[in-house]
């Protein structure tokens, strides 16, 4: 019998917990983890620096690198980013169907005072807030 393959992505506002939980499915780094912010954090010193102009290139290597551990038939995969609107996932919702992954989407609500780790301000993630689209049907 076929194992049943996963992607699990994690939407939701900066500082809600998404890389938190991801790391948590992740069973202690078993299965892969993908995100935007992977492209803006150096390697060596952990260090976050958000360039827009590079976002689009960023987009595309979570894209790729999700696509490669489709093709390895790599178990469970998780994704995390803010993915606020319904077009930002559909590339990831294509790759599922091609290649034949069940698709988990999840919003992670904020429900702890911690503070986002990338110093985005109140008033930015406001008007986040007012963007984010959720289609339940």
């Amino acid at each position: 019998m076929l194992e049943q393959k996963h992607l699990i992505i994690l939407r939701g506002l900066p500082g809600a917990g998404k890389t938190t939980l991801a790391h948590v499915l992740s069973e202690n780094g078993k299965y892969p983890v993908f995100s935007i912010d992977d492209f803006f954090t150096d390697a060596q010193t952990g260090k976050y620096a958000f360039v827009f102009s590079e976002n689009h290139i960023a987009y595309q290597q979570c894209l790729q690198y999700c696509e490669k551990a489709m093709k390895e038939n790599v178990s469970k995969i998780i994704l995390h980013n803010v993915f606020s609107m319904q077009w930002e996932m559909e590339p990831y919702f294509k790759l599922a169907k091609q290649y034949n992954y069940t698709l988990h989407v999840a919003t992670v609500e904020k429900h702890h005072t911690r503070t986002n780790t990338h110093n985005i301000s109140d008033e930015q993630i406001r008007k986040m807030a007012k963007k984010f689209e959720v289609k339940l049907l």
